[in-house]
């Protein structure tokens, strides 16, 4: 592709991957053949035949070939990832159970088990089991103790309405316009993700710049969704015929301007600020009165950053708990400022300070 920090690669993944850099990747997303094993055609009840995955690709001689195949792409991807990167996985149940065994085996620790809800589910058209209705993802780290990894807690929360977001997704199967076609009109590919599944993969744990790795590429969902959210990429695709359509559809995106790219981050990735240094970098100065909540109390700054109130001294936290009879309190709300508005607390001042030093 003409931007370098867009590759796609036409090769077997394994090969491709061996000759990256080692620890060079922040995170991969794996959508690998799920060996369905495949009795046969699928017939609709009006005996239709079902689009099925029917490929080359997906055909395995044994479970123990299909085992090492799993353990061998694993083993390359986890020495290309960087000590806090972390991989995502998808299967059925045709193969999860299988693949979430290899990934324990090759050393990643698996963070959550996410399940992909399909919201409009192809039906059981024999009506011999039920419906198939979701797929399932393992997150993992690449191993316990690792550097630590990415995940955009607050992000996440904020595209779940400021709800803490669950480890059930519920989303459309790709259909429609986002369907990928061929040349002659008809779905290019039987296991096409839906781009709203990798948005929310990539905004949950990858930031601006970071570079993605998809070792089954396919038509290019992960690149498309990386492109739009400012993330670099590599695709890798051993079928030359998706590759060139992934190419096609990645090239036809307009990424987000880099100002548009920012999202709600978590308080503990802000650098510590303490109340000393607010003292320190003149937001408030020694003998400022700060007051409780209600404004029925108050006590001065003093030079090194502790606070005095009549006889007690203490922390802004330890002062505030001594005064309100509490084991603990968190001083950055409990006191505030007296400012035009009212009353402020001085957790303002601690944002202003961030701002400046971020």
């Amino acid at each position: 592709m003409d931007d370098p920090a867009h590759q796609i690669l036409v090769a077997d993944c394994i090969e491709a991957m061996a000759k990256l850099p080692e620890a060079s990747v922040d995170m991969v997303f794996a959508d690998p053949p799920y060996n369905l094993q495949l009795g046969g055609e699928l017939l609709r009840p009006d005996n239709s035949r079902v689009d099925a995955v029917d490929e080359e690709w997906d055909r395995f001689e044994s479970f123990e070939a299909y085992d090492a195949f799993t353990t061998a792409w694993l083993k390359a991807c986890r020495r290309i990832l960087k000590p806090e990167g972390t991989i995502w996985v998808i299967g059925s149940y045709h193969n999860i159970y299988r693949v979430g065994r290899a990934i324990q085996d090759a050393g990643f620790w698996i963070l959550n088990d996410v399940i992909w809800r399909k919201t409009n589910p192809m039906p059981n058209f024999k009506g011999t089991r039920f419906a198939n209705a979701h797929e399932t993802l393992i997150w993992a780290a690449r191993g316990r103790g690792a550097g630590r990894y990415t995940f955009n807690y607050d992000a996440m929360k904020m595209a779940n309405d400021e709800v803490q977001m669950r480890s059930d997704w519920s989303l459309p199967i790709c259909s429609g316009e986002e369907r990928v076609k061929d040349e002659t009109g008809a779905k290019a590919h039987p296991t096409q993700k839906p781009e709203a599944l990798l948005h929310r993969v990539l905004l949950a744990s990858t930031r601006p710049g970071d570079l993605v790795l998809d070792p089954f590429f396919g038509v290019g969902t992960t690149g498309a969704a990386a492109k739009r959210l400012g993330r670099r990429f590599i695709g890798i695709e051993r079928e030359s015929r998706y590759a060139s359509l992934a190419k096609a559809r990645i090239a036809a995106i307009a990424p987000a301007r880099p100002e548009d790219l920012d999202f709600t981050r978590s308080r503990r990735e802000e650098p510590r600020i303490p109340f000393g240094q607010i003292v320190e970098e003149g937001l408030l100065s020694p003998g400022d009165v700060l007051w409780c909540p209600k404004g029925r109390r108050n006590a001065k700054v003093r030079a090194d950053g502790s606070l005095a109130s009549g006889p007690l001294t203490g922390s802004i936290h330890k002062l505030g708990a001594m005064i309100e009879s509490q084991p603990a309190c968190n001083g950055w709300t409990y006191w505030h400022i007296q400012t035009d508005r009212g009353l402020q607390p001085i957790d303002t001042l601690r944002a202003q300070l961030r701002a400046r030093v971020r």
